[in-house]
């Protein structure tokens, strides 16, 4: 009982320092592009590492921590724990981790900001070939790199050609054209690097769980906007990003689950 307590300490702290470096990235990438002091995001005075590092609120304006710091905190702490008791094959828990760690980052930087950073990319283009060769081998690591870009590729073509139709209908209607993509590069770029995660032939799936995913959220939104008649918020797009990466996560990290609930 003693000996798996005392190899429980190591999953613990990683798991919360996990939480403190995806919290950092999430907060400081979007507003600087690298890394720097973070600030509150209400009076954006900037925080004293000991208060940043213990969650206290801002020392300036009295703002708390917001819901997603100790959201994140608590889910990577369980994360870690999960990982350390099953560790994804072909991973190991140190890798699982690094793995996990970028993929949150994208996935709160996208639903915060709408942005997937071209830093971040690189990055996760360099840890999806290592964990790509790794797992799969050199083949299917690029045959799944290069689906992954020309699938989304073709959908961001289509997506760029209904954005100007919609901005052509907007300026008939006497509306002002706005800035919203059905589909943004960085999220053919993001499928590119999942796809060197993934390799061939699981991306195609993996991109397939995202889509549906979306258009499962979307087809919810449309109905509450039917319902309380808010018909103008209905050409407001959602970003692919987010679902790409949980079903990313599920095909990785839970891979009996999906094998489960999938018909064969």
């Amino acid at each position: 009982m003693y000996i798996r307590m005392y190899t429980l300490i190591l999953p613990i702290l990683t798991g919360w320092l996990t939480g403190w470096l995806v919290n950092y990235l999430a907060d400081v990438l979007p507003a600087t592009r690298r890394f720097s002091q973070p600030a509150c995001p209400k009076c954006g005075k900037p925080f004293r590492w000991r208060d940043y590092l213990a969650l206290r609120k801002c020392q300036g304006c009295g703002q708390p921590r917001g819901m997603r710091t100790w959201l994140v905190q608590i889910l990577a702490l369980a994360a870690s724990m999960y990982l350390w008791l099953y560790p994804p094959k072909g991973l190991g828990y140190g890798l699982g981790v690094i793995l996990l760690i970028y993929l949150a980052v994208v996935l709160l930087i996208d639903l915060e900001h709408r942005l997937i950073l071209h830093p971040v990319s690189l990055f996760g283009a360099l840890l999806g070939l290592g964990v790509g060769v790794l797992v799969h081998g050199v083949r299917q690591t690029f045959t799944g790199g290069l689906a992954g870009l020309g699938i989304m590729l073709i959908f961001y073509l289509f997506g760029l050609l209904f954005t100007r139709l919609r901005a052509r209908r907007m300026q008939r209607a006497g509306q002002a054209a706005d800035d919203e993509e059905a589909l943004g590069a960085g999220d053919v770029f993001l499928a590119g690097i999942l796809g060197l995660m993934l390799g061939w032939p699981l991306i195609w799936f993996g991109l397939l769980l995202g889509i549906l995913a979306s258009g499962l959220v979307s087809l919810m939104i449309v109905i509450g906007l039917l319902a309380t008649k808010k018909y103008q918020a209905m050409s407001i797009f959602i970003p692919f990003g987010p679902y790409f990466i949980l079903s990313t996560f599920f095909l990785i990290y839970l891979p009996n689950w999906i094998s489960s609930v999938v018909p064969k």
